[in-house]
């Protein structure tokens, strides 16, 4: 891992979940180098922003959310679904500030979360075999031959959606529409309409009494200009090596590498061999990054990886985001939370409770029950807790839409329900309900964790 790194490095490295099969690979090379020739999506002083802010994370003051849709669709493009997924993750931001007690960073699964991995090269349905939809970035999702053969124009309808989904989000998050008084009152009106909103009552009451002694003291949107806008970022899994090669630029403040289509990218479970071409792609790149870390991840790779992706332990580089399943976190994460605390490494820890906790339902759907990710959330924060180690966010795949994907919630959804609005184009996803109401639940896990601590500082 010493050999000198540039964007293309990675080409000679094994490589995973990349695909092969384009029909015209002169095509590809073309689309490419078109890239290559297109404005950035972000810039490294906002990567550079992020990377500040998660160093607030490791260091236990800040917590992260990061969510958004399982893999963004061309067919499916719309303002109103990237305005309701950003507004969401501000009304889940605020609930879980004031419990916390800390800032919320937050980081959408946009703008860019087009590729996926999967399990099998193939996929078989009445007895037609056809390969695996990759996401809309690689191939079509209908079941033909057709759709399913590699397109690398797709690649360019990618990096425009991504332009576009990247200027609404800055409009919003800079225009008004994140008004801190404005997200409340969408708050309340979900407590108002939710079956359990009795629960979260007391915690949207003391906001409110929060934000009326701010306004009676002077301060409001008027007075303080920053109650009207949020810092939001954008984050994908950076598996489509090639595309990701071509949007990587050298800054011209520092003179590093940066990929500048997210201003965090991820490996993901799948491409983090130590040898492999992901993580010899990453090493190089100067963003904020993170890893994913299921119940195959042992102490020993871990660390090398932490030493390989973050050399000079920089605060806020590297997010380690377990993904166990609730039924496996209690045995497999405490080694790890142990490892990274041993090591003096500087990281992030936060949990992702999706991909662990995916089953068939008896009717064919794909689906999560909204019980195990809840589960696995509260066990994140206890055995972090337990291990001395700062419990440091979330990551969801959710959307603002009325969806029914995932089991369960305060409507408690039913495997007869999966089929009235099952839109995803891949893993299912939280709806805006049951999200938010994730976001009172795991509110009161840390607002137990932050009287605990005022406790033990007064003693």
């Amino acid at each position: 891992m010493t050999e000198h790194w540039t964007p293309a490095s990675w080409r000679k490295k094994p490589a995973k979940h990349l695909p092969t099969d384009y029909p015209d690979q002169a095509a590809l090379a073309g689309v490419e180098q078109t890239l290559r020739g297109m404005p950035p999506l972000v810039f490294a002083g906002e990567a550079r922003r992020l990377k500040s802010l998660l160093g607030d994370v490791a260091a236990g003051k800040a917590f992260l959310l990061q969510g958004g849709d399982c893999a963004e669709s061309f067919k499916e493009f719309h303002a109103d679904n990237i305005r309701d997924t950003f507004r969401l993750i501000l009304q889940m931001a605020v609930v879980l500030t004031f419990a916390g007690g800390k800032p919320v960073v937050k980081v959408g699964r946009m703008a860019g979360q087009f590729a996926k991995p999967r399990s099998a090269a193939t996929e078989t349905i009445e007895g037609v075999e056809l390969p695996s939809y990759r996401g809309d970035i690689i191939n079509g999702m209908d079941f033909d031959a057709a759709s399913r053969v590699p397109d690398p124009q797709r690649l360019l309808q990618a990096y425009g959606q991504s332009a576009s989904t990247l200027n609404l989000l800055r409009a919003f998050a800079g225009g008004g529409y994140a008004d801190l008084y404005n997200i409340h009152r969408w708050t309340l009106g979900f407590v108002a309409d939710s079956p359990q909103g009795a629960k979260y009552r007391e915690l949207s009451e003391k906001i409110s009494e929060a934000l009326t002694f701010m306004a009676a003291i002077g301060v409001t949107p008027e007075s303080q200009p920053d109650l009207h806008r949020v810092e939001f970022f954008t984050s994908h899994e950076a598996l489509l090596l090639g595309f990701e090669e071509a949007m990587t630029r050298v800054d011209s403040t520092s003179g590093e590498w940066y990929d500048t289509s997210a201003h965090l990218v991820w490996i993901g479970e799948r491409t983090r061999d130590l040898d492999g071409a992901h993580v010899e792609y990453f090493r190089g790149i100067r963003n904020p990054i993170g890893v994913k870390c299921g119940p195959t991840m042992e102490p020993d790779d871990l660390l090398r990886l932490m030493e390989t992706l973050n050399p000079r332990d920089e605060p806020g580089r590297l997010t380690l985001y377990g993904r166990f399943g609730a039924d496996k976190i209690a045995a497999r994460l405490p080694r790890l939370l142990d490892a990274t605390k041993r090591s003096g490494r500087t990281v992030v820890w936060a949990i992702d409770p999706m991909h662990g906790n995916t089953l068939t339902a008896t009717n064919g759907y794909k689906t999560r029950p909204f019980d195990r990710i809840l589960s696995e959330v509260k066990s994140f924060v206890e055995i972090a807790k337990a291990e001395g180690v700062h419990p440091g966010g979330v990551h969801l795949e959710m959307t603002g839409q009325n969806v029914t994907e995932c089991l369960g919630g305060a409507r408690a959804l039913t495997e007869g329900d999966l089929a009235d609005r099952y839109h995803t184009h891949c893993d299912p996803r939280l709806n805006g309900e049951q999200a938010l109401e994730l976001a009172f639940l795991v509110a009161e896990k840390l607002k137990e964790e932050r009287i605990e601590a005022a406790l033990r500082a007064a003693v």
